[in-house]
């Protein structure tokens, strides 16, 4: 199920195909999403047990459900998210593994078909049922399954039926990616025998469209190989698919270092006339607009700890005026658990610290650059949130503060709250005219600004408030991190190692399963 972001409802996006007779279902139907970097896309995966033909979901057993965002997905090692099934009291409802893969701009279809010859024998009474299972390689090394070919009864020699699948399915418009081919002898009761597997690429298959092609299947015994000489072989043709599209995807891994900072204006907390007004039935701008771009920002983040900043304000217990303390109180850990660590170390701060001016942004900025300078390699990446309602008194360093920072992996994110006149703020953000101090010219544009007021809902729906800011901001965050990468030539990192779980059974995985459908 996919949210709708004003109604918060949700809509059944699609279902995968029943997978018979297992507790371990490895499901071949693939969803395509357009992936919005910054949006908060809410998913929601329900496990059902078929009882019968009917898609009324009220007559299956339930089994259980997981929440995640598409960017949890994508942000995870591997682009490969595990969650514990939820939603059944007092049971432990197992594990769903989510994966996701950037598309290629690869528009072509393909039309296969397999036949065997001189298979194993495996049915005591007959001969077999065999039938084919195709894996396309990740790009971590694991293998994803992406096609199964319908059961032949009965027979050592089977000719399956022709399919068309897309390229991009089979290999991810990859020519020369592996593809793993595995063939199994079909049982009643799911504990289905392995034959043997061979593996190929479309390059390969492509490079011989013209005659039949042998594969020779391998079955591996546990501990080594056995060849046998059983063989496979196919017909390959080529068809283009002009319906197929790209989906927009972000072309590299974001790795981001979230900060916060924000700024402590003049006004009572407890009196409905501040800004930082703490209503016990809605959240303050301030709050929205934190909200709004972390619940996004940490999917991306490996630890979900995050620095939180304030600045305008006396602090205790001598009323010293600081421009950049931890709202925490911790000077020594500024660091909060996730965002709603962030949210409460906000809320703690407002009723020990008195609000007070200036306002200065050159001192958070500068605390961001000391980290962002100590890693310049392309393995972290640094997003700098400022909230602030007042007039910049400190236009000159901030200036020359971003010009700075734009050599550096940090991004500078603007949030103008209140009712207050940021000609100053859109001056740094450079859409227009890149920004300069003392004759120099920032490298690249870093800081994007908007004033909060223009994106509130006026039937005061502060979801979808909160979801038009988010938008806004980070819109640019992945073109500005892309900018930094390449200028200095930093390729993604090495990949991480393939997933392995737990040691193998003694059996093969295709056994000893149930029905089961998402």
């Amino acid at each position: 199920y996919t949210q709708g972001i004003a109604n918060r409802e949700w809509r059944e996006f699609g279902r995968t195909e029943v997978i018979d007779n297992t507790l371990n279902p490895d499901f071949v139907r693939k969803f395509i999403l357009d992936y919005f970097f910054e949006e908060r896309q809410n998913l929601r995966f329900d496990l059902y047990d078929l009882d019968c033909k009917s898609d009324n979901l009220s007559k299956h057993d339930f089994l259980g459900q997981a929440f995640c965002t598409l960017g949890e997905i994508v942000g995870s090692l591997g682009s490969r998210l595990e969650k514990p099934l939820i939603g059944i009291p007092g049971k432990k409802c197992g594990t769903i593994i989510v994966r996701a893969e950037e598309l290629s701009n690869c528009r072509e279809s393909v039309m296969l078909q397999f036949c065997g010859n001189k298979l194993d024998k495996k049915d005591f009474f007959g001969k077999s049922d065999p039938f084919l299972v195709f894996y396309r390689s990740n790009e971590d090394g694991s293998f994803t399954i992406c096609h199964k070919t319908e059961v032949v009864k009965n027979t050592l020699d089977p000719v399956w039926q022709a399919f068309k699948i897309p390229v991009r399915a089979l290999c991810n418009g990859d020519y020369d990616r592996s593809i793993k081919v595995e063939v199994y002898d079909w049982d009643r009761d799911g504990g289905h025998d392995f034959i043997g597997e061979f593996s190929t690429s479309y390059r390969e298959m492509s490079r011989s469209q013209s005659q039949f092609h042998i594969y020779e299947v391998i079955f591996y015994a546990y501990t080594h190989p056995c060849t046998h000489t059983h063989t496979c072989y196919y017909s390959l043709v080529l068809t283009p698919n002009p319906n197929l599209t790209p989906v927009p995807i972000l072309t590299q891994k974001l790795s981001p270092n979230p900060q916060t900072a924000t700024r402590k204006t003049e006004g009572n907390p407890s009196q409905p006339t501040s800004l930082h007004y703490m209503s016990p039935y809605q959240l303050n701008d301030y709050a929205m607009a934190l909200r709004a771009v972390g619940e996004i920002i940490q999917d991306y983040d490996s630890d979900k700890m995050f620095p939180a900043l304030g600045f305008g304000a006396k602090l205790p217990p001598d009323g010293r005026v600081s421009h950049e303390f931890a709202l925490n109180g911790n000077p020594q850990n500024p660091y909060c658990n996730g965002i709603e660590g962030v949210m409460e170390a906000y809320y703690q701060s407002l009723k020990s610290v008195r609000l007070y001016g200036p306002t200065h942004f050159s001192p958070v900025i500068n605390h961001v650059a000391r980290y962002a300078s100590a890693v310049t390699d392309g393995s972290q990446y640094f997003i700098l949130l400022i909230i602030s309602d007042g007039v910049i008194t400190d236009m000159a360093q901030t200036k020359e503060s971003i010009v700075n920072a734009a050599s550096l992996p940090m991004s500078i994110i603007i949030v103008g709250v209140g009712p207050a006149e940021f000609d100053e703020m859109i001056e740094l953000d450079g859409d227009e005219e890149r920004i300069s101090s003392q004759g120099r010219y920032a490298e690249r544009d870093i800081v994007q600004f908007v004033p909060f007021r223009d994106y509130i809902d006026r039937r005061g729906n502060h979801i979808l408030s909160m979801a038009r800011l988010a938008k806004e901001v980070l819109a640019e965050i992945p073109d500005q991190f892309l900018s930094y990468m390449r200028t200095r030539g930093i390729k993604p990192g090495p990949l991480p190692p393939p997933y392995t779980p737990c040691p193998p059974p003694a059996i093969h995985p295709l056994l000893t399963r149930r029905v089961s459908r998402i």
